[in-house]
């Protein structure tokens, strides 16, 4: 849960994950890892296992939601182009940092331009959308030129406020729980395999990926030996859903399709002889990094589990008791047979 929150602190919107993946590497970095960035940035793991002509790949994604900066208005404020899926009414009102080309950041607070009900009559009704929110910066400033003085540029990318915060009841609350809470699950998998010097029955890859707000963090880098590729993403808490925050989620389909049958009854068999407590699940309007490489046109098995993310992409929140499943049934998985074995 610490580390989940620490995680969830670093700012790392799309496009902009340098920093949480030196991060990750540097926390695994005393473990003798095979550990090497692609192009795009995202750092792949790799433990060799008993049979290296098949292969597995887990992926879990760093990059949040976020936004760019797309104007310096003329008050002074900022006009904002978002980076991933979410909506302005999340947003509203929410602490932000923006940081210019240079490096230096500063602090801002998302708003409606039309927020004093003392001066707007539409305040409540006024659409939420990229015409009316705008940033307003933490510095004394009135005009496009005293912000440009500052640095702040178009193209700046934009971060929100986390908020994280573990309650005595067993909860972390946090924005970027999709999907950070899965990166922190992996890194402790990684390191438990390591400490206890577990030999894996399959060389196993991890993917820290770091576009799939965007899509196509896992659609690139996946060994031709590879066979099955588990995405560790989060599940969708709603009406008509069956995940929760005390259970791991199991894919059955999202927005792309089905997810390979096979392997989601060799998930759910996993669980039910391991005392894991889960739910199988339809996910409407999602996306995952195993979904982006069966589209690129890989031919793998391909699966999604996580778990269970209450108001997603939005402040999130989920309970311990549903980490520690989803990570109980990772450890159980990576040292399984294949689904077709």
């Amino acid at each position: 849960m610490e580390l989940i929150k620490q995680l969830v602190e670093i700012p790392s919107p799309s496009g902009n994950t340098q920093e949480i993946i030196r991060y990750v590497e540097e926390e695994l970095g005393g473990l003798r890892l095979q550990m090497k960035r692609n192009h795009k940035g995202a750092l792949l793991i790799t433990i060799p296992g008993e049979d290296q002509s098949r292969h597995r790949m887990l992926t879990a994604h760093v990059d949040a939601l976020g936004a760019m900066v797309k104007e310096v208005k003329g008050n002074g404020r900022l006009r904002l182009s978002m980076i991933g899926g979410f909506r302005w009414n999340a947003v509203e009102g929410e602490n932000c940092k923006i940081e210019t080309s240079s490096g230096k950041v500063y602090t801002g607070t998302i708003l409606m331009h039309q927020t004093s009900v003392h001066v707007y009559k539409d305040a409540g009704e006024a659409k939420r959308d990229e015409v009316n929110i705008e940033v307003r910066i933490d510095e004394k400033v009135r005009s496009e030129e005293e912000v440009r003085a500052l640095g702040i540029e178009v193209g700046d990318f934009v971060s929100f406020d986390p908020r994280a915060e573990i309650t005595a009841s067993g909860f972390i609350k946090s924005r970027h729980l999709d999907d950070k809470a899965s990166v922190g699950m992996l890194m402790k998998l990684i390191g438990h395999i390591c400490s206890e010097e577990i030999t894996l029955p399959y060389t196993t890859h991890f993917l820290i990926s770091n576009n799939e707000e965007i899509g196509y963090g896992g659609n690139s880098n996946i060994p031709v030996e590879t066979v099955e590729y588990l995405a560790v993403d989060m599940g969708a808490i709603g009406d008509g859903q069956s995940t929760d925050e005390y259970t791991v989620s199991i894919c059955a389909k999202d927005s792309s399709g089905p997810y390979h049958y096979g392997l989601r009854k060799h998930l759910v068999s996993m669980a039910e002889e391991n005392n894991v407590d889960y739910k199988v699940d339809i996910y409407p309007y999602y996306g995952s990094d195993a979904s982006a490489a069966i589209r690129a046109g890989f031919d793998i098995v391909h699966g999604l589990i996580g778990a269970g993310i209450d108001s997603s992409h939005a402040y999130e929140r989920t309970h311990e008791s549903s980490i520690l499943h989803t990570e109980t049934l990772l450890w159980h998985y990576v040292r399984s047979a294949m689904a077709d074995a």
